[in-house]
């Protein structure tokens, strides 16, 4: 390569470049004061224009030679290629990898032109030191509709399984789906796992078949390889939902287990026991029935076992008598008794609060740990994310992402990231019902400047909801002369603010000193003493003397003389 100067405004972009997506503000504007402070350190990679002249085509470095015009320098050093050099794609990539990291979709636009220029799978992910799963991951990208990749390319992306979901599934049906999952204005992220699960009933696996290859040449069933499934499993699938349901239907009917029976379950998996028998969850016993259904939502063949209530001995419906061997049922004893395990959730409580209040923690894992809190069971709250103001809003799906293979916590500070806004999302609500957040809500959107992502509010609906002393007083600080009728000073701050923005002095969020100061001042800890006794914060300390003596021994005594008129 050889080192050159040039005029940055003369240098031509490369419509080939992987970063297609801007970055953001802040990182442009800290490189713009690096530029200024100090210059380009890392000349910009250039090649002659194909197309003829004394023009440079940018190879990479379009941020640096964009910062460097609005730094204002008239030349900056650059390390013209030699034209014959066909790893511009890849050193591209790599350059962009090992700073501002690209978002997955320009990642796989990259991985495309590095295909199209003859770079293997294998090759592509030793250059990057990316293993080659992520590779075909990001390769799914390939089926996935663009108005999906749009969304995808902010930030928002679905776990690996979602993608390879979404990624079988045609066109057709993911615009389909899409048109009802789409983010709304209050919700930018998207509910994956919703789109993923309307579209997995539109394929079934091969694992989850339980009939053969008999049963589906009767039915017309023909398997498609998913190639971008994990090469140690078995990835066939068929969009035949309806025959596939219907093999394995026949399948179950032609072997039913000794002492099973068919039972209905709903699409959502949830089967219809029969009248007044109770669902087993632990070991089964010797008098115990098992009903096998056809899971709706990925076609497999499960089971449930269920218990009968026990007949009354020498008793049945009729009036006449059974011998009692014949209603006599064996009960299992539990390994460890209802008290026993009482005893076991009282010593790990016990032993998880002493953890998470000595042992050392990182703070992703802090913050991880605090997303699976709100996805206990025991965690209930009103949400203000869902269509239905009222449902309770479930964090399950949120923590799920951050769960590995091997059941553990393992996730990246990227995903970490997006799970915690998206939880916060689902749990802070200031809709006036009951699933309003209060005044927390308030603090923590003033904290993130919520302010400035308010809409504008001059519009009819809005300013119809205001009272006349309300609305001229709007106008009259905007400068908008008022009218003597109301709606005529309504129109006027309609059309004042068309190619503006009002915010009404009542919606913004930052709430009142006062009251969150009372607020703080009532949800104070407690202090306690060294004894363990507690004390209210702002207690009055009290005199101790000879009166308080007496008092006490005067209670002490009443106290006596109660026990003693009770025991008599």
């Amino acid at each position: 390569m050889q080192l050159i100067t040039a005029d940055p405004r003369s240098l031509k972009d490369n419509p080939d470049r992987s970063r297609q997506s801007k970055p953001s503000p802040q990182s442009d504007a800290l490189l713009c004061a690096s530029i200024k402070a100090i210059g380009v350190l890392q000349p910009p990679v250039v090649k002659r224009d194909p197309e003829g002249g004394n023009s440079y085509v940018i190879v990479f470095g379009h941020r640096r030679a964009a910062q460097a015009i609005a730094a204002e320098l008239l030349e900056i050093p650059l390390l013209l290629a030699d034209p014959s050099d066909d790893l511009g794609a890849m050193q591209s990539f790599a350059e962009n990898i090992a700073r501002e990291p690209l978002n997955p979709v320009d990642q796989w636009r990259a991985i495309e032109r590095l295909v199209a220029l003859g770079w293997t799978e294998a090759s592509i992910a030793m250059a990057l030191a990316l293993p080659s799963r992520q590779i075909r991951k990001l390769q799914l990208l390939a089926d996935i509709l663009p108005a999906m990749l749009d969304q995808m390319a902010r930030g928002d992306m679905p776990n690996e399984q979602q993608l390879r979901t979404i990624a079988a599934a045609g066109q057709d049906e993911q615009a389909e789906v899409w048109k009802k999952y789409k983010p709304k204005k209050q919700d930018p992220q998207v509910s994956w796992w919703e789109v993923a699960r309307a579209l997995t009933t539109t394929r079934m696996l091969a694992k989850h078949a339980s009939f053969g290859e008999d049963l589906a040449q009767a039915y017309g069933i023909t398997w498609v390889e998913d190639l971008f499934a994990p090469a140690d499993e078995d990835s066939r699938y068929t969009t035949d939902v309806e025959a596939f349901l219907s093999a394995q239907q026949e399948w179950l009917a032609n072997n039913l287990p000794k002492r099973g029976a068919i039972i209905e379950a709903n699409e959502y998996g949830q089967v219809k026991l029969p009248a007044k028998a109770q669902q087993v969850y632990g070991k089964a016993g010797k008098g115990d029935l098992t009903g096998w259904y056809v899971n709706q939502r990925d076609g497999s063949v499960q089971s449930v076992v269920y218990r009968m209530p026990e007949i009354k001995k020498g008793a049945t419906d009729h009036g006449a008598t059974v011998p009692a061997a014949d209603v006599a049922e064996e009960k299992q004893r539990p390994n460890v008794t209802q008290k026993g395990l009482d005893m076991i959730g009282d010593l790990r409580t016990d032993a998880l609060h002493e953890a998470l209040a000595r042992a050392p923690i990182e703070q992703d894992t802090l913050m991880a740990l605090l997303i699976l809190a709100f996805a206990g069971t025991n965690v209930t709250f009103a949400s203000g994310s869902s269509n239905n103001p009222y449902g309770h809003a479930k964090c399950e799906p949120h923590a799920a992402r951050l769960i590995g293979e091997d059941g553990k916590l393992a996730f990246d500070r990227d995903t970490l990231v997006q799970v915690a806004r998206s939880v916060l999302i689902d749990v802070m609500s200031l809709r006036r019902n009951r699933s309003d957040s209060g005044l927390i809500a308030r603090i923590a959107g003033d904290a993130i400047g919520a302010d400035g992502f308010l809409p504008n509010m001059a519009t009819e609906d809005f300013l119809s909801c205001l009272s006349r002393n309300a609305l001229e007083a709007t106008a009259d600080a905007a400068g908008v002369p008022g009218r003597i009728k109301v709606k005529d000073t309504r129109a006027a701050l309609v059309e004042h603010f068309a190619q503006a923005k009002l915010v009404h002095s009542t919606a913004l969020l930052a709430p009142a000193v006062e009251d969150v100061r009372a607020w703080a001042a009532r949800h104070a800890p407690i202090e306690t003493e060294n004894d363990g006794s507690e004390i209210a914060e702002g207690a009055v300390d009290q005199p101790v003397g000879d009166g308080l003596e007496e008092d006490s021994s005067a209670m002490n005594e009443d106290a006596a003389q109660g026990f003693r008129e009770a025991a008599e």
